[in-house]
């Protein structure tokens, strides 16, 4: 048995989760068809992913029938309003899945990178939801896919110290508002890969009451590696006026190589070896990313089925991409008590960020 950081009765629950994505799916064709790209090394780029479809929230159609183009005030609107109705219905859908209210939230921790808005989404939520003022509150803004793990770390250390008490963690991501639309290979390889949603998950650290808890969550850890600092990046545009996402063709590569590093970082003192994990849930960061991910872990196909299912059906959903993923896992009911997991997300930094969980 793996030694923990926290000792086990103490340690916070992930205890329900929520997903919401847009009601408007595209298939990759659909959506080259919609912007009129005919490109061969674009629509290569689109078509060659593993994704079928993804929900985003397009441009209105103008007068010609194409796509207009959006201002980055319009861009942040969409942010703001899309990001809005979405932790919403993924909030209220993870309080569903727990048998809980909004009276019952005593922290909430909104992640988000696709665009950036004051107050942030925990006031709007509160406001929207009619949370209870007095909820204690963080804002995680413009760290990436790797982001929802630094934020569940900080919800479970809050958790941690007050047992009882109902955490929530929500990652939105109109990545939708991110997009930049021109005929190079960088926007279209970011094009062709992100997709709108967002997840909730509530963490409790069980009360004197005894009650149905969900996995564990033991420890945390992070892997940076600063020589790949701007290998994904969230950045001015200037011909375009807008912000815009690049990500370096070696990422895939770089975060690659460095997994196994990143889990002997995460087991390391607990007795745990890699091949005792039952559970792997992984971010969907692309096709490549993934198989670099499997090959230098020495996992198999079917050990991250639920990170290309995700990525085939919604494609790479930024932060909450692992929470799709949980949810997948969670609903096949194969877990077993005892069961170790490891939660793995990736992103600018370039970050690898881990979670040991036992259910």
């Amino acid at each position: 048995m793996p030694a923990a950081t926290r000792s086990e009765p103490q340690a916070p629950n992930l205890v329900g989760v929520g997903t919401a994505v847009p009601p408007d799916s595209y298939t990759q064709h659909e959506v080259l068809s919609t912007f009129g790209i005919t490109e061969a090394k674009v629509r290569s780029a689109f078509l060659s992913g593993s994704i079928e479809r993804r929900n985003l929230t397009l441009p209105p159609l103008g007068p010609d029938g194409t796509p207009t183009v959006e201002t980055q005030g319009e861009l942040l609107r969409k942010h703001t309003e899309t990001g809005l109705s979405m932790g919403r219905e993924a909030v209220q859908r993870c309080l569903a899945d727990v048998g809980a209210d909004v009276g019952d939230i005593r922290y909430l921790c909104c992640v988000t990178s696709t665009g950036f808005v004051t107050p942030g989404f925990s006031a709007l939520l509160i406001k929207d939801l009619g949370i209870e003022p007095s909820c204690q509150r963080l804002d995680v803004v413009g760290m990436g896919c790797n982001a929802g793990l630094n934020g569940l770390n900080a919800v479970s250390g809050w958790a941690a110290g007050h047992p009882g008490e109902l955490a929530l963690m929500v990652c939105v991501e109109a990545c939708s508002a991110a997009y930049v639309f021109d005929s190079t290979m960088r926007t279209a390889i970011v094009n062709s890969l992100f997709g709108d949603g967002a997840a909730a998950v509530a963490v409790r650290a069980a009360g004197s009451e005894a009650e149905d808890r969900g996995p564990a969550l033991l420890r945390f850890t992070s892997h940076i590696i600063p020589e790949a600092v701007g290998a994904m990046r969230y950045d001015w545009d200037d011909d375009q006026g807008k912000f815009s996402f690049y990500l370096d063709p070696e990422v895939p590569y770089v975060v690659g190589a460095n997994a196994e590093t990143a889990v002997a970082r995460l087991l390391e003192g607990t007795g745990v070896r890699a091949g005792e994990i039952a559970h792997w849930v992984v971010h969907s960061g692309g096709k490549k990313v993934i198989d670099a991910v499997r090959v230098n872990l020495g996992l198999s196909r079917h050990d991250v089925r639920h990170t290309t299912g995700v990525l085939r059906d919604h494609g790479n959903l930024s932060s909450g991409s692992f929470l799709f993923s949980y949810e997948r896992l969670r609903a096949e009911k194969v877990a077993a008590p005892g069961d170790l997991g490891v939660l793995m997300t990736m992103g600018p930094g370039s970050t690898l960020e881990t979670a040991l969980v036992r259910w």
